[in-house]
This record gives C-alpha cells, structure tokens and sequence, in this order.
C-alpha cells in the first residue's frame, strides 16, 4: 500500500540554499533544494547518527547529482540515491519521494 503526501512546508523556503526539516512518520525528513532538484532524506547520518541538518549541500561536478556533507566526521552522500560517497559512512540514507504542488512543498510517507 502507497502512504499518503504529507505536506512539509511552502516551497518558497527551498529558494536560495534554504532547507525545510519535518517529521514524517515518526522520522525527521530534511527536504533540500540543489540547483533545480528538489531531496527529501532522513536527516541523519548513517555514520553515528548526527544530525545532517545543517550539512553543507554541493553539486557532484561528475553526476550533476546532490550532495550532503555530515558536519562531524565529512561523510558524504548522493542525495540522488542516497549511497555514501566515502568513509566513515558505508549505509545509505533512506530518501523520501518529495514533490511541488502548487506552492507547497510534500513527501511522499513511507
């Protein structure tokens, strides 16, 4: 069975680097904007379980893909896939469906 959108916030916080957090079935979801593309994740590292909230955002110069930053040890993750880019992180993120309806912002509940 498919889950429901969850409505997370307006899309106009994803402007200019802006980041949106939300709980979506009992998990906090970091919904980011790189370039044109719009991530929903589990906000946490799969390293040691730090918070990525405040992880710096790149653009994979190879793949055009996302990237999260964790602010404690540097592991990095594909926000496209989730996949861990290197050490010390080797589990990926959990991601999350994400879609712009109108001018909000939903992902997609497990």
């Amino acid at each position: 069975m498919t889950g429901r959108w969850v409505d997370v916030g307006a899309a106009d916080e994803l402007a200019a680097g802006g980041r949106i957090e939300a709980e979506v079935d009992g998990t906090w979801v970091a919904v980011v904007r790189v370039g044109d593309e719009i991530y929903a994740f589990e906000a946490r590292c799969t390293h040691d379980g730090q918070s990525l909230a405040g992880g710096e955002l790149e653009r994979d110069e190879a793949t055009g893909a996302g990237v999260v930053v964790c602010p404690r040890h540097g592991a990095r993750f594909c926000l496209a896939t989730g996949a861990p880019l290197c050490p010390p992180a080797y589990e990926p993120l959990r991601r999350f469906e994400v879609r712009r309806e109108s001018a909000r912002i939903e992902v997609l509940e497990p």
